[in-house]
Protein backbone atom coordinates (compact mmCIF):
# COMPACT_ATOMS: atom_id res chain seq x y z
CA UNK A 1 0.00 0.00 0.00
CA UNK A 2 1.31 3.53 -0.89
CA UNK A 3 2.06 5.85 1.92
CA UNK A 4 -0.16 8.42 0.15
CA UNK A 5 -3.14 5.72 0.55
CA UNK A 6 -1.78 5.11 4.04
CA UNK A 7 -1.60 8.88 5.09
CA UNK A 8 -5.34 9.35 3.40
CA UNK A 9 -6.85 6.48 5.63
CA UNK A 10 -4.36 7.47 8.82
CA UNK A 11 -6.24 11.27 8.58
CA UNK A 12 -10.22 9.67 7.91
CA UNK A 13 -9.36 8.10 11.32
CA UNK A 14 -8.35 11.09 13.22
CA UNK A 15 -10.98 13.14 11.51
CA UNK A 16 -13.38 10.94 11.85
CA UNK A 17 -13.88 11.19 15.83
CA UNK A 18 -12.91 15.05 16.33
CA UNK A 19 -14.19 14.86 19.82
CA UNK A 20 -12.20 11.67 20.73
CA UNK A 21 -9.11 12.83 18.87
CA UNK A 22 -9.14 16.69 20.98
CA UNK A 23 -9.12 14.71 24.34
CA UNK A 24 -6.02 12.47 23.07
CA UNK A 25 -4.14 15.19 22.24
CA UNK A 26 -5.22 17.46 25.52
CA UNK A 27 -2.43 15.92 27.87
CA UNK A 28 0.16 16.62 25.03
CA UNK A 29 -0.92 20.41 24.20
CA UNK A 30 -1.08 20.86 28.16
CA UNK A 31 2.24 20.29 28.43
CA UNK A 32 3.90 21.40 25.03
CA UNK A 33 2.44 24.70 26.60
CA UNK A 34 4.00 24.69 29.89
CA UNK A 35 7.23 24.47 28.15
CA UNK A 36 7.00 26.95 25.90
CA UNK A 37 5.66 28.94 28.27
CA UNK A 38 8.54 28.85 30.95
CA UNK A 39 11.29 29.21 28.34
CA UNK A 40 9.78 32.16 27.22
CA UNK A 41 9.27 33.48 30.45
CA UNK A 42 12.44 31.99 31.30
CA UNK A 43 14.28 33.81 27.96
CA UNK A 44 12.87 37.39 29.05
CA UNK A 45 13.60 37.40 32.68
CA UNK A 46 17.07 36.54 31.32
CA UNK A 47 16.97 39.15 28.75
CA UNK A 48 15.51 41.98 30.96
CA UNK A 49 18.43 40.91 33.66
CA UNK A 50 21.51 41.19 31.63
CA UNK A 51 20.07 44.56 30.01
CA UNK A 52 20.14 45.93 33.47
CA UNK A 53 23.44 44.79 34.43
CA UNK A 54 25.03 45.38 31.13
CA UNK A 55 23.67 49.50 31.26
CA UNK A 56 26.38 49.49 33.99
CA UNK A 57 28.90 48.77 31.87
CA UNK A 58 30.97 45.70 31.31
CA UNK A 59 34.06 47.75 32.56
CA UNK A 60 32.33 48.25 35.72
CA UNK A 61 33.33 46.29 39.26
CA UNK A 62 31.39 46.36 42.35
CA UNK A 63 32.67 45.45 45.87
CA UNK A 64 30.73 44.63 49.03
CA UNK A 65 31.86 43.96 52.51
CA UNK A 66 32.07 41.14 54.47
CA UNK A 67 32.41 37.49 52.92
CA UNK A 68 31.08 36.56 49.78
CA UNK A 69 27.97 34.81 50.84
CA UNK A 70 27.30 30.97 49.24
CA UNK A 71 23.96 30.34 50.28
CA UNK A 72 20.75 32.70 51.13
CA UNK A 73 21.51 32.32 54.95
CA UNK A 74 25.24 34.25 54.35
CA UNK A 75 23.05 36.93 52.31
CA UNK A 76 21.84 38.86 55.93
CA UNK A 77 25.73 39.05 57.01
CA UNK A 78 26.65 40.45 54.17
CA UNK A 79 24.59 43.46 53.86
CA UNK A 80 25.02 44.07 57.59
CA UNK A 81 28.79 43.71 57.29
CA UNK A 82 31.01 47.30 58.00
CA UNK A 83 33.98 46.23 56.62
CA UNK A 84 34.18 48.94 53.75
CA UNK A 85 35.29 52.29 54.83
CA UNK A 86 36.62 55.75 54.33
CA UNK A 87 40.52 54.55 54.85
CA UNK A 88 39.71 52.07 51.94
CA UNK A 89 38.26 54.56 49.75
CA UNK A 90 40.87 56.73 49.75
CA UNK A 91 43.67 54.08 49.25
CA UNK A 92 41.70 52.71 46.54
CA UNK A 93 41.52 56.32 44.40
CA UNK A 94 45.37 56.48 44.64
CA UNK A 95 46.66 56.07 41.07
CA UNK A 96 49.66 54.11 42.49
CA UNK A 97 47.15 51.36 43.93
CA UNK A 98 44.75 51.01 41.05
CA UNK A 99 46.47 52.62 38.22
CA UNK A 100 43.29 51.74 35.90
CA UNK A 101 40.95 53.05 37.64
CA UNK A 102 39.02 55.52 35.77
CA UNK A 103 36.28 56.37 38.34
CA UNK A 104 35.28 55.72 41.92
CA UNK A 105 31.64 55.68 43.93
CA UNK A 106 31.00 55.10 47.62
CA UNK A 107 27.01 54.23 47.84
CA UNK A 108 24.93 54.02 50.65
CA UNK A 109 21.28 53.08 51.00
CA UNK A 110 19.14 55.42 53.16
CA UNK A 111 15.65 53.96 54.22
CA UNK A 112 13.08 55.74 54.91
CA UNK A 113 10.84 58.56 53.05
CA UNK A 114 10.56 62.29 52.31
CA UNK A 115 8.63 65.31 52.88
CA UNK A 116 7.61 68.83 51.57
CA UNK A 117 5.08 71.20 53.15
CA UNK A 118 2.90 68.22 54.20
CA UNK A 119 3.44 65.88 51.34
CA UNK A 120 5.28 62.69 51.98
CA UNK A 121 6.82 59.89 49.35
CA UNK A 122 9.09 56.90 49.23
CA UNK A 123 11.60 56.84 46.65
CA UNK A 124 14.74 55.14 46.44
CA UNK A 125 17.44 57.79 48.68
CA UNK A 126 21.16 56.79 47.71
CA UNK A 127 24.57 58.68 49.33
CA UNK A 128 26.91 58.75 46.72
CA UNK A 129 28.11 61.20 43.95
CA UNK A 130 25.42 62.55 41.67
CA UNK A 131 28.15 63.07 38.67
CA UNK A 132 29.17 59.40 38.78
CA UNK A 133 26.03 58.46 37.66
CA UNK A 134 25.88 61.04 35.54
CA UNK A 135 28.37 60.49 33.42
CA UNK A 136 27.87 56.42 33.52
CA UNK A 137 24.47 56.87 32.52
CA UNK A 138 24.17 60.30 30.81
CA UNK A 139 21.69 61.67 32.61
CA UNK A 140 21.85 65.19 33.61
CA UNK A 141 19.35 67.65 35.11
CA UNK A 142 16.46 68.99 33.43
CA UNK A 143 16.56 71.74 35.66
CA UNK A 144 19.30 73.07 38.34
CA UNK A 145 23.28 71.63 38.50
CA UNK A 146 24.27 68.16 39.90
CA UNK A 147 26.48 68.91 43.24
CA UNK A 148 29.79 68.26 42.77
CA UNK A 149 33.17 66.77 44.87
CA UNK A 150 33.02 70.52 46.75
CA UNK A 151 29.58 69.62 48.19
CA UNK A 152 30.59 66.13 48.86
CA UNK A 153 33.95 66.78 50.90
CA UNK A 154 31.82 70.36 52.77
CA UNK A 155 29.13 67.79 53.54
CA UNK A 156 26.44 69.70 52.32
CA UNK A 157 22.63 69.37 52.75
CA UNK A 158 21.94 69.08 48.55
CA UNK A 159 20.29 66.97 46.28
CA UNK A 160 19.25 65.80 43.10
CA UNK A 161 16.13 64.31 42.78
CA UNK A 162 13.83 62.57 40.00
CA UNK A 163 11.15 63.06 37.81
CA UNK A 164 8.80 61.33 39.48
CA UNK A 165 10.01 62.63 43.14
CA UNK A 166 9.52 66.40 41.74
CA UNK A 167 5.99 65.13 40.33
CA UNK A 168 4.61 64.02 43.57
CA UNK A 169 6.58 66.80 46.12
CA UNK A 170 5.87 69.64 43.49
CA UNK A 171 3.19 69.30 41.26
CA UNK A 172 3.78 71.90 38.54
CA UNK A 173 6.22 73.68 41.07
CA UNK A 174 9.72 74.42 40.67
CA UNK A 175 11.29 72.11 42.56
CA UNK A 176 15.66 73.72 42.59
CA UNK A 177 15.79 75.76 45.36
CA UNK A 178 12.77 74.56 47.36
CA UNK A 179 14.07 72.43 51.09
CA UNK A 180 12.88 68.66 51.23
CA UNK A 181 12.84 66.75 54.70
CA UNK A 182 14.75 63.16 54.49
CA UNK A 183 14.81 61.79 58.38
CA UNK A 184 14.17 65.69 60.17
CA UNK A 185 16.93 66.96 57.86
CA UNK A 186 16.62 69.70 55.52
CA UNK A 187 17.80 69.36 52.37
CA UNK A 188 18.18 71.61 49.11
CA UNK A 189 17.06 70.29 45.62
CA UNK A 190 19.88 71.22 43.80
CA UNK A 191 18.42 69.73 39.99
CA UNK A 192 16.09 67.31 39.14
CA UNK A 193 16.77 64.61 36.97
CA UNK A 194 14.88 64.09 33.49
CA UNK A 195 12.31 61.18 32.75
CA UNK A 196 14.67 58.24 32.72
CA UNK A 197 13.01 55.27 33.63
CA UNK A 198 14.51 51.98 34.76
CA UNK A 199 18.27 51.82 34.37
CA UNK A 200 20.42 48.83 35.84
CA UNK A 201 18.06 47.83 38.83
CA UNK A 202 18.28 52.13 39.93
CA UNK A 203 14.78 54.09 38.95
CA UNK A 204 15.77 57.60 38.06
CA UNK A 205 12.73 58.62 38.15
CA UNK A 206 11.74 57.66 41.63
CA UNK A 207 15.64 58.61 43.28
CA UNK A 208 17.26 61.32 45.49
CA UNK A 209 20.31 61.50 45.31
CA UNK A 210 22.46 63.11 48.31
CA UNK A 211 26.49 63.34 49.14
CA UNK A 212 27.58 60.11 50.55
CA UNK A 213 29.81 61.82 53.46
CA UNK A 214 26.19 63.88 53.95
CA UNK A 215 24.40 60.72 54.98
CA UNK A 216 27.06 59.29 57.06
CA UNK A 217 27.11 61.95 59.03
CA UNK A 218 23.68 63.58 59.37
CA UNK A 219 21.19 60.36 58.58
CA UNK A 220 22.81 56.96 59.72
CA UNK A 221 25.61 58.22 61.59
CA UNK A 222 28.05 55.34 60.33
CA UNK A 223 31.69 55.18 59.00
CA UNK A 224 31.33 52.47 56.63
CA UNK A 225 29.29 52.09 52.86
CA UNK A 226 27.09 49.76 51.94
CA UNK A 227 29.17 49.11 48.84
CA UNK A 228 31.86 50.32 46.35
CA UNK A 229 31.40 51.41 42.40
CA UNK A 230 34.60 51.39 40.54
CA UNK A 231 34.90 52.07 36.43
CA UNK A 232 38.21 50.56 34.84
CA UNK A 233 39.61 52.17 32.12
CA UNK A 234 38.26 49.16 29.35
CA UNK A 235 36.85 46.14 29.56
CA UNK A 236 40.26 44.36 28.84
CA UNK A 237 41.26 46.34 32.23
CA UNK A 238 39.04 44.71 34.64
CA UNK A 239 40.79 41.61 35.29
CA UNK A 240 43.56 43.43 36.27
CA UNK A 241 42.23 45.73 38.09
CA UNK A 242 40.25 43.08 40.41
CA UNK A 243 43.66 42.23 41.51
CA UNK A 244 44.88 45.60 42.13
CA UNK A 245 41.89 45.75 44.12
CA UNK A 246 42.35 42.91 46.33
CA UNK A 247 45.84 43.80 46.94
CA UNK A 248 45.09 47.38 47.90
CA UNK A 249 42.18 46.41 50.08
CA UNK A 250 44.07 43.39 52.07
CA UNK A 251 46.78 46.02 52.85
CA UNK A 252 44.52 47.91 54.06
CA UNK A 253 42.65 45.78 56.20
CA UNK A 254 45.81 43.79 57.18
CA UNK A 255 44.80 40.43 55.57
CA UNK A 256 47.33 38.02 54.56
CA UNK A 257 45.50 34.93 53.92
CA UNK A 258 42.79 35.65 50.72
CA UNK A 259 40.83 33.37 52.22
CA UNK A 260 40.02 35.75 55.25
CA UNK A 261 38.95 38.70 53.25
CA UNK A 262 36.36 40.42 54.60
CA UNK A 263 35.00 41.65 51.27
CA UNK A 264 34.40 40.02 47.89
CA UNK A 265 34.29 41.92 44.53
CA UNK A 266 31.68 41.37 41.71
CA UNK A 267 32.30 42.32 38.24
CA UNK A 268 29.62 42.44 35.50
CA UNK A 269 30.98 39.43 33.21
CA UNK A 270 30.86 37.31 36.26
CA UNK A 271 27.23 38.55 37.17
CA UNK A 272 26.09 37.60 33.67
CA UNK A 273 27.23 34.95 33.56
CA UNK A 274 26.20 33.43 37.06
CA UNK A 275 22.96 34.80 36.43
CA UNK A 276 22.79 33.03 32.64
CA UNK A 277 23.49 29.96 33.95
CA UNK A 278 21.08 30.54 37.28
CA UNK A 279 18.40 30.79 35.05
CA UNK A 280 19.11 28.47 32.61
CA UNK A 281 19.38 25.71 35.30
CA UNK A 282 15.84 27.21 36.94
CA UNK A 283 14.10 27.09 33.30
CA UNK A 284 15.24 23.66 32.73
CA UNK A 285 13.97 22.42 35.82
CA UNK A 286 10.51 24.00 35.52
CA UNK A 287 10.44 22.71 32.08
CA UNK A 288 11.24 18.74 33.09
CA UNK A 289 8.55 19.45 35.89
CA UNK A 290 6.01 20.49 32.95
CA UNK A 291 7.21 17.72 30.54
CA UNK A 292 5.88 15.00 32.96
CA UNK A 293 2.44 16.22 31.43
CA UNK A 294 3.96 14.94 28.13
CA UNK A 295 4.45 11.69 29.66
CA UNK A 296 0.54 11.59 31.28
CA UNK A 297 -0.80 12.31 27.40
CA UNK A 298 1.55 9.84 25.67
CA UNK A 299 -0.47 7.54 28.44
CA UNK A 300 -3.42 9.07 27.58
CA UNK A 301 -2.76 8.68 23.60
CA UNK A 302 -1.80 5.03 24.28
CA UNK A 303 -5.26 4.47 25.88
CA UNK A 304 -7.35 5.98 23.43
CA UNK A 305 -5.37 4.17 20.03
CA UNK A 306 -6.11 0.69 22.08
CA UNK A 307 -9.87 1.82 22.57
CA UNK A 308 -9.94 3.07 18.69
CA UNK A 309 -8.10 -0.58 17.81
CA UNK A 310 -11.14 -2.03 19.67
CA UNK A 311 -13.63 -0.23 17.90
CA UNK A 312 -12.54 -0.91 14.49
CA UNK A 313 -12.04 -4.08 14.46
CA UNK A 314 -14.17 -5.47 11.76
CA UNK A 315 -12.24 -2.13 9.71
CA UNK A 316 -9.43 -3.78 10.24
CA UNK A 317 -10.55 -7.40 8.86
CA UNK A 318 -12.04 -6.00 6.85
CA UNK A 319 -8.82 -4.34 5.03
CA UNK A 320 -6.65 -7.34 5.74
CA UNK A 321 -8.93 -9.16 3.79
CA UNK A 322 -8.69 -6.61 0.88
CA UNK A 323 -5.02 -7.48 1.13
CA UNK A 324 -3.59 -4.96 3.43
CA UNK A 325 -0.74 -6.43 5.00
CA UNK A 326 0.44 -6.29 9.38
CA UNK A 327 3.10 -3.50 8.44
CA UNK A 328 0.30 -1.57 6.53
CA UNK A 329 -2.42 -1.77 9.47
CA UNK A 330 0.77 -0.49 11.73
CA UNK A 331 1.81 1.96 9.66
CA UNK A 332 -1.60 3.39 9.62
CA UNK A 333 -2.27 3.17 13.11
CA UNK A 334 1.28 4.60 14.25
CA UNK A 335 0.48 7.79 12.00
CA UNK A 336 -2.38 8.73 13.34
CA UNK A 337 -0.46 8.14 16.63
CA UNK A 338 2.29 10.36 15.48
CA UNK A 339 0.05 12.86 13.55
CA UNK A 340 -2.77 13.45 16.90
CA UNK A 341 0.76 14.42 18.95
CA UNK A 342 2.17 16.40 16.53
CA UNK A 343 -1.31 18.52 16.33
CA UNK A 344 -0.98 18.46 19.63
CA UNK A 345 2.54 19.97 20.03
CA UNK A 346 1.43 22.85 17.24
CA UNK A 347 -1.64 23.55 18.99
CA UNK A 348 0.78 23.94 22.38
CA UNK A 349 3.43 25.86 20.88
CA UNK A 350 0.64 28.47 19.75
CA UNK A 351 -0.75 28.49 22.91
CA UNK A 352 2.14 28.90 24.76
CA UNK A 353 3.43 31.70 22.64
CA UNK A 354 -0.21 33.28 23.32
CA UNK A 355 0.67 33.04 26.86
CA UNK A 356 3.83 34.52 26.68
CA UNK A 357 3.33 37.35 24.68
CA UNK A 358 0.32 38.40 27.15
CA UNK A 359 2.61 38.13 30.22
CA UNK A 360 5.56 40.11 28.97
CA UNK A 361 2.14 42.67 27.97
CA UNK A 362 0.98 42.34 31.78
CA UNK A 363 4.72 42.61 32.86
CA UNK A 364 5.48 46.07 31.25
CA UNK A 365 2.44 47.73 31.93
CA UNK A 366 1.73 46.80 35.00
CA UNK A 367 4.80 45.99 37.03
CA UNK A 368 6.31 48.28 34.97
CA UNK A 369 9.29 46.49 33.75
CA UNK A 370 11.02 46.64 30.21
CA UNK A 371 9.87 42.78 29.54
CA UNK A 372 10.19 41.95 25.96
CA UNK A 373 8.40 38.95 24.71
CA UNK A 374 10.51 36.12 23.48
CA UNK A 375 9.91 33.49 21.18
CA UNK A 376 12.12 30.23 21.55
CA UNK A 377 12.06 28.79 18.21
CA UNK A 378 14.69 26.02 19.75
CA UNK A 379 12.05 25.44 22.12
CA UNK A 380 9.14 24.97 19.92
CA UNK A 381 11.10 22.95 17.19
CA UNK A 382 12.37 20.54 19.89
CA UNK A 383 8.59 20.67 21.03
CA UNK A 384 7.11 19.49 17.48
CA UNK A 385 10.08 16.57 17.39
CA UNK A 386 9.31 15.59 21.11
CA UNK A 387 5.58 15.77 20.38
CA UNK A 388 5.96 13.08 17.61
CA UNK A 389 8.36 11.22 19.45
CA UNK A 390 5.71 10.61 22.10
CA UNK A 391 3.11 9.88 19.36
CA UNK A 392 5.74 7.17 18.07
CA UNK A 393 6.35 5.72 21.09
CA UNK A 394 3.39 5.55 22.72
CA UNK A 395 2.02 4.68 19.44
CA UNK A 396 3.66 1.65 19.06
CA UNK A 397 2.01 -1.02 21.45
CA UNK A 398 -1.83 0.19 19.88
CA UNK A 399 -0.40 -0.44 16.32
CA UNK A 400 1.31 -3.66 16.88
CA UNK A 401 -1.65 -4.86 18.86
CA UNK A 402 -3.80 -3.61 15.30
CA UNK A 403 -1.47 -5.31 13.14
CA UNK A 404 -1.50 -8.76 14.99
CA UNK A 405 -5.25 -9.22 14.49
CA UNK A 406 -6.64 -12.02 12.81
CA UNK A 407 -9.10 -11.01 9.34
CA UNK A 408 -11.05 -13.93 10.16
CA UNK A 409 -11.92 -13.43 14.20
CA UNK A 410 -11.55 -9.69 13.20
CA UNK A 411 -14.50 -10.00 10.40
CA UNK A 412 -16.54 -12.17 13.24
CA UNK A 413 -16.04 -9.49 15.61
CA UNK A 414 -19.61 -7.45 17.06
Amino acid sequence: MSIKHTLKIAINGVTSHKSRSALTVLGIVIGITGIMLMVSIGSGAENLILGEISGLGTETIVIRPGREPSGLSDIGATIFADSLKIKDLEALKKKSNVPELVDIMPILIVPGGVSYKGETYSPQIIGGSIEFFAKAFNIYPETGTLFDENSIREKASVAVIGYKVKEKLFGYSDAVGENITIKGKKFRVQGVLPSKGQVAFLNFDELIMIPYSTAQTYLLGTDYFHEIILKASSPEAVARTVQDIELTLRESHNITDPIKDDFFIVTQQAAIKQITTIIGALTTFLSSVVAIALVVGGIGVMNIMLVSVTERTREIGLRKALGATNKDILNQFLLEAVMLTGIGGFIGIMLGALFGYIASIILTNYANLNWAFVFPIGAAVLAVAVSALVGLIFGIYPARQASRKSPIEALRYE
